[in-house]
């Protein structure tokens, strides 16, 4: 590594890790300020506040700006070393463009690599103790709304209940559905299914089963019982913030669990799954589109350089939002939902490394 690589990498780095600290911590004075009623409710110490909940929502935050941040890190080292002239002086001594683009390219890597780990494994064990502190002290009571549930529970076997008390842990209007290609073999109904914490079973009321062969059908009625299901009630838990707080084994695991059950909501995990390995990629792409925009010395000088860097970082946020959010409602498939904001600012970058003058 040459002494300008380092030079150029060190400021970057440097600027970075100063962006996301001011950033974060503006975005948690904020925070505080809203939730403080909440913490006041429930009698919270400061060391209770910060260690449970600071301490790990101040990663998160800074994952979910690593875009912005790095953008607007590489913007105001390099606007600061064309309004010195460094720049010029750089490629006046025989530095081709393309050349000076590696120290960038070096820091984005380091930082790119950080962020798949942090958001593969680490920020998600920070999470599952913030999102717990939020459902406890911030957000209301959790109380399960769904209605007509239907839960694909084996391969021939689905459940269905017409409702769910998460409190008490009892199903109503509970049915046992066996389904062969398109037929209906057996159905058993039960008027309450309660799960049984001790046993690790759900209790079942008297049921009817109705027996289908062909043609032929037979009624049979059981007494009360206890029996065992791929069904728990966990299935019915809060599902606040839950991708955050999965690992990436853990959130494959998940979503495949999900597919195998057919259900609804897989869109939402399958985004975020797709946006941790966008979200480096992005990295690449909004270092070198900064490096373009702020290589050039300008009359608007470093802030106004500064000032575009953070529209432009903006900009990518609210195509992350908008794209994620089509994902999570199925008009946009996941994959292609995450990696849009990506695609089209390697467009946009393609665009300025050929138009703008360097």
């Amino acid at each position: 590594m040459k002494l300008l690589d380092k030079y150029i990498l060190k400021k970057f780095l440097t600027a970075f890790f100063f962006t996301v600290l001011v950033l974060v911590m503006v975005i948690c004075v904020i925070d505080f300020t809203e939730k403080n009623d909440d913490f006041l409710k429930h009698n919270l110490g400061v060391k209770q506040i910060m260690l449970e909940y600071y301490v790990n929502l101040f990663p998160y935050y800074a994952n979910l700006l690593s875009p912005i941040t790095v953008f607007i890190a590489v913007v105001f080292v390099t606007a600061q070393l064309a309004a010195r002239t460094e720049i010029v002086a750089i490629l006046a001594s025989g530095v081709s463009f393309k050349r000076l683009l590696v120290p960038y390219i070096m820091g984005s890597t380091i930082l790119a690599v950080i962020t798949m780990g942090l958001t593969g494994w680490v920020i998600p064990y920070a999470n599952k103790t913030r999102v717990d502190f939020e459902r406890k002290y911030v957000k209301n009571p959790y109380h399960f709304k769904g209605r007509n549930v239907h839960i694909k529970i084996g391969p021939k076997s689905y459940a269905y209940m017409e409702s769910y008390d998460n409190v008490n842990n009892v199903g109503y209007k509970f049915a046992l559905e066996t389904v062969e290609g398109t037929l209906l073999k057996r159905r058993m109904t039960a008027e309450a299914i309660t799960w049984d914490s001790t046993k690790k079973a759900w209790r079942l009321t008297p049921q009817l089963v109705r027996i289908i062969d062909g043609p032929n059908e037979k009624l049979l009625t059981l007494p009360q019982r206890d029996t065992t299901l791929n069904l728990y009630p966990k299935d019915f838990a809060s599902t606040y913030r839950l991708s955050e707080t999965l690992t990436l084994p853990e959130l494959n695991r998940y979503i495949q669990q999900k597919i195998d059950r057919g259900a609804a909501d897989t869109q939402i995990y399958l985004s975020d799954k797709y946006e941790r390995y966008a979200y480096p990629y992005a990295m690449f792409i909004l270092t070198i589109i900064g490096v373009i925009m702020s290589a050039r010395k300008s009359r608007a000088g470093v802030g106004g350089q500064i000032a575009l860097g953070f529209v432009l970082a903006f900009v990518f946020i609210i195509f992350v939002i908008l794209s994620r959010n089509f994902a999570q409602v199925g008009d946009l498939n996941p994959m292609l939902a995450a990696w849009i904001p990506s695609i089209v600012f390697t467009c946009i970058g393609l665009v300025l490394y050929r138009v703008v003058p360097r």
